[in-house]
């Protein structure tokens, strides 16, 4: 088992607010986000403080792409409608953990 690092960018749609501001939504998308050990780091993206968030970043240790799909598909926020995400691996790159370990 060879375990990758990936990048995952998420875009999302103005509508996405909608499904941000739902608080049931909201709090299962933590209890996933802290129940999945691959998911190394993540947050949401935003040009100014208080500005809705046009996506989302992810930094994921999985062994494929597909099991980084997997995960974004089982996400509480994942609409295909309103979220759209690139999957980048991380080459000859150190994650943010990296430096405190």
């Amino acid at each position: 088992m060879t375990l990758k690092r990936w990048t995952v960018t998420f875009t999302d749609a103005p509508d996405m607010r909608v499904i941000r501001a739902d608080r049931a939504r909201r709090e299962a998308h933590i209890t996933f986000v802290r129940a999945h050990e691959a998911l190394d780091i993540g947050g949401p993206l935003a040009m100014r403080p208080m500005q809705d968030f046009p996506g989302a970043i992810w930094t994921v240790t999985a062994e494929t792409r597909e099991d980084v799909q997997r995960i974004i598909h089982s996400d509480p926020y994942y609409v295909p409608r309103l979220r759209h995400y690139q999957i980048t691996e991380m080459r000859g790159t150190a994650s943010v953990m990296d430096l405190f370990s």
